[in-house]
């Protein structure tokens, strides 16, 4: 048997390539929009893609089965489990057959056998891998998609928090819950090969170790152990603490559903002179990306308008949940080594229209003849004097409602910068906006687009841990001198 497990470091997510040796057919599951990546594995290993499968309609990715169907003309095999709203509403024009509990499908001398394990959505399957080519007659792995991962479970909550189905949060924990057995009952040795790692949003404590078995997640998964107490202790410990999910998940889930656009290749966006990308970037229908980590440059001269997405590990997150409109042209201010990373990264979240690109030195030299957008960028010294001076100010902390529960500024109104154009209206227009996060980084998308919405925006660029145990000490000194005097 040939395995391959396929990450996505930059949404931490796996796809996996499994193939019979001896007849040279494959399956892909849970596949991304860049198919070369499949297609050119399968090709090194004398494999040919017959299959195609995925775990269920995701929401932090745009599914790329539709992609490699076209592409390879391999037969799709998907989720008839869930309702109506959970159905596949694309593939009556390709090759396909629709799976319930218990049904499977070979490749060569591989089975693949579907579970019905509904919690983290309706429709979701896991799938035991058996490979009779060696005799085998129990399976060697389960690849359980977002219902079980190392040291974590799928989020049950998402169908309520970034679907909007209301009410839909405890039943679908219950329902999880229940879909648990079907996993405990496996044996220990059964390898478990995830849909995600550390770093997605699809949980709230992911491992970073990318494989496990089912004895090792018995023992050890802080999930499971809850839910072997009890329903009720699970329900509330899986449902306590999830991060608030980007914007663009609802959007994932709708296009999954219906059918995503297929690409035909990677687009291939033009270099544009300096001016020339200014006025595209600004232009009507268009919107500019500035992926530039030097905070220092980005704030005395940017893009007007710009979203603001550092080219780091939350690109992504950044990106899908600022930039609410996905037909726009994009414009990117990046260097050309990321480029075509900075490209993968978009379409694998449905922004497909890239149009242009710009490296950095070549826009701030312009910016240097000719100026561009600012936002005032002060420490947390320096925002504590200007709230403190100015009763219209607003500070808006936009890290996850847990980091604000666990300590925050006296006053601060809470919008995680990933929901921020959902709550547009708890912003203030009335005074300056004084933005801050623990370290700066979602800080800066959130202050960008902001000040793309006409806010008086003022960016806090410093490390509110180290700020917060200053300012307490400091507080404790004048307390214990005040003490001292009175004595």
């Amino acid at each position: 048997m040939f395995f391959r497990q396929i990450a996505d470091e930059r949404l931490a997510q796996y796809a996996y390539l499994i193939g019979c040796q001896q007849t040279g057919e494959a399956v892909v599951i849970d596949p991304e929009r860049d198919i070369d990546r499949y297609i050119a594995i399968a090709e090194q290993n004398d494999l040919r893609i017959t299959a195609i499968t995925e775990t269920h309609i995701h929401a932090d990715f745009l599914s790329g089965s539709r992609e490699l169907a076209e592409a390879t003309g391999a037969k799709l095999y998907l989720s008839d489990g869930g309702d109506a709203d959970w159905k596949y509403q694309w593939v009556a024009d390709y090759d396909h057959r629709l799976l319930n509990h218990g049904d499977s499908f070979s490749v060569g001398n591989i089975e693949i056998r579907a579970l019905h394990t509904p919690g983290h959505t309706p429709e979701h399957l896991s799938f035991l891998v058996f490979d009779h080519g060696s005799g085998a007659d129990a399976p060697i792995g389960i690849a359980s998609g977002d219902f079980v991962f190392v040291g974590d479970l799928g989020r049950p909550d998402l169908l309520e928090k970034a679907a909007g189905q209301a009410g839909v949060m405890d039943p679908s924990a219950r329902t999880l819950h229940a879909s648990l057995e079907q996993f405990l009952d496996l044996e220990d040795h059964v390898q478990v090969w995830p849909g995600h790692g550390a770093g997605s949003a699809c949980g709230k404590a992911l491992g970073a170790v990318p494989q496990s078995t089912v004895g090792y997640e018995r023992r050890f998964n802080a999930a499971i152990d809850f839910a072997q107490r009890g329903e009720n202790e699970f329900v509330d410990f899986i449902l306590e603490g999830q991060p608030e999910p980007p914007m663009y998940f609802a959007r994932m889930k709708r296009d999954n559903k219906l059918g995503p656009p297929v690409l035909g290749g990677l687009p291939r966006p033009t270099e544009l002179a300096a001016a020339d990308f200014v006025a595209k970037a600004t232009s009507d229908g268009a919107v500019g990306i500035d992926a530039r980590t030097d905070r220092i440059a980005v704030t005395n001269a940017g893009v007007p308008g710009a979203v603001w997405a550092p080219f780091d590990g939350g690109f992504n997150a950044a990106v899908g949940s600022v930039l609410t409109d996905e037909t726009k042209a994009l414009y990117l201010v990046i260097p050309r080594a990321d480029l075509e990373t900075a490209i993968r990264d978009l379409i694998r979240i449905g922004y497909d229209r890239i149009e242009g690109f710009i490296e950095p030195a070549a826009l701030e030299e312009h910016f240097a003849e000719h100026g561009g957008a600012a936002i005032p960028r002060l420490s947390f010294d320096e925002a504590r004097a200007l709230w403190e001076a100015d009763e219209s100010a607003q500070v808006l902390d936009v890290r996850y409602a847990t980091e604000f529960a666990a300590g925050h500024i006296d006053g601060a109104t809470n919008i995680s910068y990933t929901r921020l154009p959902d709550r547009l209206d708890e912003v203030e227009r009335s005074g300056p906006v004084i933005v801050h996060c623990a370290t700066g980084n979602r800080a800066s998308t959130a202050s960008a687009y902001l000040a793309g919405q006409g806010f008086d925006v003022r960016y806090v660029d410093d490390v509110y841990a180290t700020w917060a145990r200053r300012a307490t000490a400091a507080v404790q000194r004048d307390q214990t001198a005040l003490t001292t005097a009175g004595a």
